[in-house]
């Protein structure tokens, strides 16, 4: 029991630690850089690296403690509140920065950019974790976790590309319509989806809805079984966003227009 309570002091202090080189990088490049074009690199660059980091330590964390799936979820929570405090302005999700070019709220060249900063950012926190754990300091840390395919498609293909599409468009159209709401409740909101979201779909697919961030966790299952996690965790979420700018920005409002057009007539 106490070797247990050890290993998960371990990984949470890793979890800080990261979200602490992440935020004191972020300073130093504010204050040390003028350019808009390094701000933004930079700013998802380090976002995607902490996301990813702290997901992949969020595994041997849910490995200690799969008879308490509670806990997991609660850190899952407390989790988000971090990145949704520590992240602003910074996407972390190529599905993000595939909604903001639909809306056209940023230019294509900037959208690319920010897409590139997030797979390389993908593959660097990997590596960075592979480090970690190679120095062995939690009996739970161990190389050889990130050389095998621990599969987490625990359904059939189409049941589980509905699975992250549906949670990719339940996740954006939520945010997209509380982008009003306070920060401070917002964050909260944010939070508490996630975590319902994970609780919903973790046990099927992971519910990942993030690309980068699905990359980066299962790396050897894309290398494995390439056409079935790109068509998972690649083209489902992206369909999600597809298809919640085709309802909110296209199809409800024409169908609001002709219901009004109608009742003028």
């Amino acid at each position: 029991m106490w070797a247990e309570g050890q290993d998960t002091c371990i990984s949470l202090g890793v979890m800080l630690c990261v979200v602490l080189i992440a935020g004191v990088a972020r300073v130093l490049i504010r204050r040390h850089t003028r350019s808009t074009f390094i701000r933004v690199f930079t700013a998802e660059l380090l976002g995607t690296f902490q996301q990813c980091c702290c997901s992949h330590e969020l595994q041997v964390l849910s490995d200690l403690g799969p008879a308490n799936p509670s806990w997991t979820l609660t850190v899952i929570y407390f989790l988000s509140l971090v990145h949704g405090l520590t992240l602003v302005g910074a996407v972390s999700n190529p599905c993000g920065v595939l909604e903001q070019l639909s809306l056209e709220q940023m230019p294509l060249w900037l959208g690319f950019l920010k897409i590139f900063a997030q797979i390389l950012s993908s593959a660097f926190s990997r590596t960075f974790m592979v480090w970690v754990w190679s120095l062995g300091v939690s009996k739970r840390h161990f190389v050889e976790r990130a050389l095998k395919c621990a599969d987490p498609i625990r359904i059939p293909l189409p049941e589980a590309f509905l699975v992250e599409m549906l949670c990719s468009f339940i996740f954006h159209s939520t945010v997209m319509h509380f982008q009003e709401v306070r920060l401070k409740f917002r964050i909260h909101m944010q939070a508490a989806l996630i975590t319902f979201l994970v609780f919903s779909g973790g046990n099927l697919t992971g519910a990942v809805f993030n690309p980068a961030l699905a990359l980066s966790l299962h790396y050897q299952c894309f290398h494995e079984l390439f056409f079935n996690y790109l068509i998972v965790y690649c083209l489902a979420p992206s369909l999600g966003i597809m298809l919640m700018v085709l309802m909110f920005i296209h199809f409800l409002p024409w169908l609001h227009n002709m219901n009004r057009i109608n009742k003028n007539e």
